[in-house]
């Protein structure tokens, strides 16, 4: 399939919301029955490590993943599949997408959070063509909120309040960001506490982000706020949203990202890579590479009286770059 027409893609679309729902409400389902402490087998009750205390499966995902590959191949028996639960049980850790048409699904993402019943979950599924993210649904069901896009028809919470909501019209990024911003990031599966490891860089970062302007020997960013929601998932559907406004992260698989690319960029947001470049201050922004396990995402802009919008997410990328550290995951790696 070299192309893939507007009819065509509309009806993989129409598809793919269906399948969220019903899978988001296999989870509701599952979580409910983990809150009403009845009937529950002892694999309910259980969950099982993948690389560290923190990186987490419980038969809740295999179940949905299971549910939702068995949907797909029914229904578009030549397109490829990349599932978390199923990509983790293999030896490799190859990058598995290419130009052909494949689903990208990660059953559970905040799997620590539904095992505490933190609402903060939810399933991811997208659909991507010539390694461009197309599609994308996010179902959070616990809080009931339905993020969906597709290429050229707009991103949607809920399928009718476009993206991006609380801003009308759509405000440029703050003069002084990252002033005035709210951070997003996660603490990540990596928690080896080594010197400069990817959880100290992070943490440095973290505080360059916090600190008041001026300090951190200039690089404290002043943010308004600094947010963790235990799913990046759900952080890029926020920053599609626009209710925060910046996410950076490292270590994130593409099954992680790849919906909420798809929503991001539907809404206009910009999605780029959470490593400074050496010539940071100059070069251009480069596009995401959803391989690459590096994200930075800054949230849809609209024009001022001095810059268009995405003048404003570009000058916020270069100031994130100056604050943050490099990060180190590669593939193969946790």
């Amino acid at each position: 399939m070299s192309d893939i027409s507007r009819e065509e893609l509309d009806e993989i679309y129409a598809f793919a919301v269906e399948l969220g729902k019903q899978a988001g409400q296999m989870l509701k389902d599952a979580a409910q029955l983990r809150m009403d402490g009845g009937n529950r087998t002892k694999e309910q009750d259980e969950h099982v490590q993948k690389m560290n205390a923190v990186d987490l499966v419980t038969e809740t995902d295999e179940d949905v993943e299971a549910f939702i590959k068995n949907r797909i191949t029914e229904k578009y028996p030549a397109h490829k599949f990349v599932g978390e639960e199923s990509y983790s049980k293999g030896s490799s850790r190859d990058y598995l997408i290419d130009e052909s048409p494949t689903w990208c699904v990660d059953p559970l993402d905040g799997t620590v959070n539904y095992i505490h019943l933190f609402p903060m979950f939810c399933v991811s599924i997208a659909f991507i063509h010539k390694n461009k993210p197309l599609i994308g649904v996010i179902y959070a069901p616990f809080i009931n909120q339905f993020f969906s896009s597709c290429a050229g028809r707009g991103a949607f919470l809920n399928e009718t309040q476009k993206l991006p909501l609380i801003r009308n019209p759509v405000a440029p990024m703050p003069e002084k960001a990252p002033a005035g911003c709210v951070f997003s990031c996660e603490w990540g599966k990596d928690r080896r506490d080594i010197p400069d490891g990817n959880m100290h860089r992070k943490i440095e970062s973290f505080v360059n982000m916090a600190a008041e302007l001026g300090g951190r020997s200039g690089r404290g960013g002043m943010v308004h706020g600094v947010r963790s929601l235990g799913s990046a998932t759900l952080d890029l559907a926020y920053v599609a949203m626009g209710s925060f406004d910046i996410w950076w992260e490292g270590g994130c698989w593409e099954w992680d990202v790849a919906a909420g690319i798809a929503i991001l960029l539907e809404a206009g947001g910009l999605m780029t890579t959470a490593n400074p470049p050496p010539d940071e201050a100059t070069c251009p922004i480069p596009d995401v590479k959803l391989g690459s396990r590096l994200y930075l995402a800054i949230r849809p802009a609209g024009p001022s009286s001095t810059e268009t919008g995405r003048q404003s997410q570009e000058r916020t990328v270069r100031e994130v770059w100056r604050r943050v550290r490099n990060l180190d995951y590669s593939r193969p790696g946790a």
